[in-house]
């Protein structure tokens, strides 16, 4: 990722679409805080009933200057696999109504193995984008992988995009998800805050979609 002063940078509006809360800080916060002078709008399609989760999703907004709605599509710890066209409405109903200069969304398979909600979100997006019904000049598709359960996921050198977070990002990244969210210094999410992030590029609609169809399941 260049390192241009983000107060000099052009105000691009950027949707970030993801399954739960606490997605957008894990896997993309740093570069929210980078661009603080971006429109950011952030949709959680998962946890609008969660009493404990939903309200810190707000706060979090708060901090990084973004608007955002929250869902409360299944999630269920089954991860019953849900029909695409419920996943598709539920980020239609969820999503503004306008043209994007980029959307960020989770890779189709996930950014650790594995969430099938990550993954549903990740395809609909895509899906949506390629027949028109979402508007945006790119999408950005998360990149970090956990060695199938190997290691905490990590953002893959090898991405369009591979940015390693100042210090100081960083921190304000880790506190989102452990004061904000308030995550245990020893729980998964704290362990797992990325010290770098990485992303697919695209910004041909018909491209992403062909690489959605060619890439292979890992169970």
């Amino acid at each position: 990722m260049n390192e241009e002063n983000p107060q000099v940078t052009k105000r691009k509006s950027v949707a970030v679409i993801v399954a739960h809360p606490d997605d957008e800080t894990l896997w993309a916060g740093g570069t929210i805080l980078f661009h603080p002078q971006w429109n950011w709008t952030i949709i959680s399609l998962c946890r609008a009933g969660d009493t404990d989760r939903a309200p810190k999703f707000f706060k979090a907004l708060q901090l990084y200057g973004a608007q955002g709605v929250m869902g409360d599509m299944d999630d269920g710890p089954e991860q019953t696999p849900l029909p695409e066209e419920v996943v598709e409405n539920q980020v239609l109903a969820l999503l503004p109504v306008q043209h994007y200069d980029l959307v960020i969304t989770h890779h189709p398979r996930g950014e650790y193995t594995r969430h099938l909600r990550h993954e549903e979100v990740s395809s609909a997006v895509i899906r949506l984008w390629q027949q028109g019904r979402i508007t945006a000049d790119e999408l950005w598709a998360f990149a970090y992988e956990d060695g199938l359960k190997s290691y905490f996921p990590e953002a893959i050198p090898e991405a369009t995009i591979y940015h390693v977070l100042d210090k100081d990002i960083w921190q304000r990244k880790y506190e989102v998800i452990t004061q904000t969210y308030g995550f245990k210094v020893d729980s998964w999410e704290a362990a797992t805050t990325p010290l770098a992030e990485s992303f697919w590029c695209f910004n041909n609609s018909g491209e992403a979609h062909q690489w959605l169809n060619s890439l292979p399941f890992e169970l």
